[in-house]
């Protein structure tokens, strides 16, 4: 249920893009860019990367679609599960256990990141656009989990489904478009 009384009571952040196209486009711009575009993070990293930090802020709508996505690209949905439960145990590459701990340190406690939290994502081999794209990914879903659960955005797992399909192969350029031919 929406809590802006001029959208339907089934809502679906579509709806809300639909309603302000002035801020709308230049945030789905900037998903492609950061979710789709070149990264030393793969697609499916990016889209485990947005599932993790929705589900750590308990937003059923982000972790259901990008979960859902996620899968789409490889990641088994027991894989967040096991994520959210401990980053440590979870089966995912090693590579990516310190970079899941840093976005998972920066959504909880922001301002007790320190210098070793960065340098044990170096020290997995990663280097300094990974870093970047993985906190701008981590800002990027605090950001629209504020935004969707302030608006009181929900959905069934249907909808993540048909969501996660549309993302899978038109990514968040073939969103826009169906954005734009609503307007």
């Amino acid at each position: 249920m929406s809590y802006l009384p001029s959208l339907p009571a089934n809502a679906a952040l579509i709806d809300v893009f639909r309603s302000y196209p002035d801020t709308s486009g230049p945030l789905l711009d900037y998903h492609e860019v950061l979710l789709r575009g070149p990264s030393p993070l793969s697609v499916a990293e990016r889209e485990l990367i947005a599932a993790y930090v929705s589900g750590l802020n308990s937003c059923g709508y982000c972790h259901g679609v990008h979960t859902a996505t996620a899968a789409r690209f490889g990641i088994a949905e027991e894989t967040l599960t096991a994520l959210l439960a401990d980053v440590d145990t979870a089966p995912v590459d090693e590579r990516l256990k310190p970079l899941l701990a840093y976005v998972g340190k920066l959504t909880g406690t922001p301002s007790r990141m320190t210098d070793a939290d960065a340098d044990a994502v170096f020290a997995a081999g990663w280097d300094e656009r990974a870093l970047h794209d993985a906190v701008s990914v981590c800002a990027l879903f605090n950001f629209m989990n504020r935004l969707v659960e302030g608006l009181g955005i929900t959905a069934s797992s249907d909808y993540f489904a048909a969501s996660a399909g549309r993302l899978a192969e038109g990514g968040y350029t073939g969103l826009k478009k169906l954005f734009d031919q609503a307007r």
